[in-house]
């Protein structure tokens, strides 16, 4: 296929090199220019303006938030230069909210919107190994599933409204954030009863909790690793709040929600904001006394 990308942060850059290696004819826009340089030598086609790589079959964006979304698409119109029929897959973590009205937007516009958030830090999509969270017309999902196949190892069609997937990658990372926590003040606990943390954290993965973020953010916090930042705490902090302007507007409470958006504020308050989101097991261990 003939698609664009624009957004060549690691995830962004990890998928297009994927597509470039999939056979696709890649196009691939960044506001920095590095990324670009990068990827064309891999065999993509880099572009001075965003609205040329929305010139063929599909495009994938992969952009921070809801500003980042509305500045490089919205905010010039650059959307609108879009070429007929394009179908857009929309790889970032948004609100309900700005979901929805893409939604609306890209009807306006007749063009094609599928809402494709992924699961996975950066090296899981460079290893090709991200799920990827799909929804939107039936039809234009297959139309895009040679990408999405390409991107990631397996697809989870989760609605037929694209503003569903956002919703269950919302979810996903709300319920990542509530188990790194729990384990951080696991590990509090451990230690204060002289209990060596290690030994828990091997029972945890080994038994009740052998699943990929319990090994993942467990020795993270066990080693205090958190640089390089697979995904900052700072976008933590946003997810979080996604969660939560969620639950407002359904009716359905997440009081441990409010929890974490504390303890995000924490620990970004102790310059922590730019570390992987598994460095918010300090402010536990901070008030166990431990740091």
């Amino acid at each position: 296929m003939d698609v664009g990308v624009i957004g060549l942060g690691a995830m962004g850059s990890a998928m297009a090199s994927k597509l470039v290696k999939a056979g696709h004819t890649v196009r691939v826009w960044n506001r920095s220019r590095g990324p670009v340089e990068k990827l064309a030598k891999e065999g993509a086609i880099g572009v001075e303006q965003p609205q040329e790589t929305l010139q063929g079959e599909a495009a994938v964006t992969m952009l921070a938030d809801d500003d980042a979304v509305a500045a490089v698409l919205l905010d010039g119109g650059v959307l609108e230069k879009a070429r007929a029929g394009l179908v857009h897959v929309v790889t970032a973590t948004i609100s309900i909210d700005f979901a929805k009205r893409l939604e609306k937007i890209h009807s306006r516009l007749d063009l094609g919107y599928v809402a494709a958030p992924v699961l996975g830090r950066p090296d899981v999509a460079a290893a090709g190994g991200l799920n990827v969270l799909a929804a939107g017309d039936a039809a234009l999902v297959r139309r895009v599933q040679p990408l999405l196949d390409a991107i990631g190892k397996q697809t989870w069609v989760v609605g037929d409204a694209p503003h569903q997937a956002n919703l269950v990658k919302i979810a996903a990372n709300f319920t990542l954030a509530s188990a790194i926590e729990t384990m951080a003040e696991a590990v509090a606990l451990a230690r204060r009863h002289n209990v060596d943390p290690g030994k828990l954290i091997e029972v945890f993965t080994g038994t009740l909790f052998a699943a990929p973020a319990y090994k993942v953010y467990g020795p993270a916090i066990l080693n205090a690793k958190f640089e390089p930042a697979g995904f900052k705490l700072a976008l933590g902090l946003k997810d979080v709040r996604l969660a939560l302007t969620a639950s407002e507007k359904s009716g359905a409470p997440l009081p441990f929600a409010g929890i974490l958006r504390d303890n995000f504020v924490d620990a970004i308050a102790h310059g922590d904001g730019d570390k992987d989101w598994a460095a918010v097991s300090k402010v536990a261990l901070r008030r166990a006394g431990l740091e």
